[in-house]
């Protein structure tokens, strides 16, 4: 591996231009029109441009992607997260022309893409499952069956989701046959598929998701996990590493089963095993996500290790250089994603020119960010602008210097809003503070915390 193309844009694009950098391996950067005067464009040492802003025109049409790879002579693809991050037919295509993907082979990342045949496999290995379904629903009628056998409350989900969409939390038999239906829709909208399955909606919940690491020989180990239990709509909002709800004999507990899971599919790369932590202390799987996490800084804050750099080592064929022995945690870490979005207006986006900029800095504050003053948010694009990562000898530390942090931070331009409020907010929030915070935490607190904030 001599030279990688890097088929995304924003923080993460930057994040592997350093990888890349640190191991001694040339880049080249695929741009929009939108993001020709961008800082990854400026910082890789090559740049080519795939199309207009609209991303099913750049970022999303493979053709342009692999033609771009293939014109400026690069053996290696990363996709970052996101766009075509975890499309089998463009990890298939790059390896027809010659070209590493930096992620699971096309097999199995097809095995984990249908989230229901996943769930299946998943049940084969023996990972524990809530009562649901292992394969699409077909009809009202099947998803009424499916109700009868497994109760209320239940989650709708779409079998090609991601990132949050595609999901309905249903309560009752009353509500089903209309959420079947504009699940179905927003499914097909958002994945060109509208195919649901179906599980037991937990009540009173956390996420956990383990951080797993692969190599093309077999070899598996799992870096500890991150508490995402900060959501809006299903959507990750802060995030943790360690949980404060684990015990070191559950987080060994779950890491096996993250480990076994991800083998079970011939799994080669970093990735991250999902999964739901009931009252009871009892873990439950709810997905695979194959691909790098947007939410990766906090495991390499607390383990010292560089994921993507990892990614890129295990592409290459490395058998993996350090044991599951080798692996420790120190400290705490705490990530907030700081979103071009109002919170009072429901997330709305709020996008435009940045004018005014100013990123914390200081001791044990990490901030991966491709802004700088001119720089435009566009709405063509996720809504990231920047993520704060603070690390603490401790969780109480952790959070002391990211409200640090926060206080610094000035994301300013005409038409612009950002999360940093609602974060401060969360920080300065004492049933936060406690550790004990579950999935309906900003359901249920949104609304004080953006009036106090």
């Amino acid at each position: 591996m001599r030279r990688v193309l890097i088929a995304n844009r924003g923080e993460i694009a930057l994040r592997i231009i350093r990888a890349c950098r640190d191991l001694g391996l040339e880049t080249v950067v695929v741009h929009s029109t939108q993001d020709r005067d961008t800082r990854p464009v400026r910082m890789a040492d090559a740049a080519v441009c795939i199309g207009p802003p609209e991303p099913a025109r750049s970022y999303l049409y493979t053709p342009a992607v692999v033609e771009a790879a293939l014109a400026s002579r690069a053996d290696a693809m990363h996709p970052g997260y996101g766009f075509l991050s975890e499309d089998a037919d463009l990890a298939a295509v790059c390896r027809e022309n010659g070209l590493t993907f930096v992620g699971p082979s096309a097999e199995a990342m097809a095995r984990v893409a249908d989230k229901a045949e996943t769930r299946a496999l998943m049940t084969e290995a023996g990972l524990p499952l809530l009562p649901g379904t292992t394969a699409a629903v077909q009809s009202e009628a099947e998803a009424f069956a499916v109700a009868e056998e497994i109760g209320f409350p239940l989650i709708l989900k779409a079998t090609a989701g991601g990132g949050g969409r595609g999901m309905t939390v249903v309560r009752g038999r009353e509500h089903l046959a209309k959420a079947f239906r504009e699940t179905r829709t927003q499914a097909k909208l958002a994945f060109n598929d509208g195919s649901l399955y179906i599980e037991r909606y937990l009540e009173g919940a956390r996420h956990i998701e383990v951080q797993i690491l692969c190599d093309a020989h077999g070899n598996g180990v799992h870096l500890g996990e991150r508490d995402c239990s900060v959501q809006r709509r299903h959507q990750k909002v802060l995030e943790e590493a360690p949980s404060p709800a684990l015990t070191p004999a559950m987080r060994d507990d779950v890491g096996a089963l993250a480990v076994r899971g991800a083998l079970a599919v011939g799994y080669q790369g970093a990735g991250t095993m999902e999964f739901l932590l009931d009252a009871e202390g009892r873990f439950w799987f709810m997905e695979m996500n194959a691909r790098i996490q947007v939410e990766h800084p906090v495991t390499e804050m607390v383990t010292g290790i560089d994921l993507v750099a990892a990614q890129l080592r295990v592409a290459a064929g490395e058998r993996l250089w350090f044991g599951q022995e080798d692996v420790k945690v120190t400290g705490h870490a705490i990530e907030c994603r700081i979103n071009a979005e109002e919170p009072r207006s429901g997330f709305a986006p709020r996008t435009g020119t940045v004018t005014d900029l100013a990123l914390p800095a200081g001791p044990w504050i990490r901030v991966d960010s491709h802004l700088e003053a001119g720089t435009h948010v566009s709405p063509h694009y996720d809504a990231l602008l920047a993520k704060v990562v603070a690390w603490g000898a401790d969780r109480e530390e952790s959070a002391r210097r990211m409200r640090r942090a926060l206080a610094e931070l000035r994301v300013e331009g005409r038409g612009l809003a950002t999360t940093r409020d609602l974060h401060e907010a969360v920080l300065g929030d004492a049933e936060f503070l406690d550790g004990g915070v579950t999935l309906d935490y900003l359901g249920r607190r949104l609304d004080d915390l953006v009036a106090t904030d």
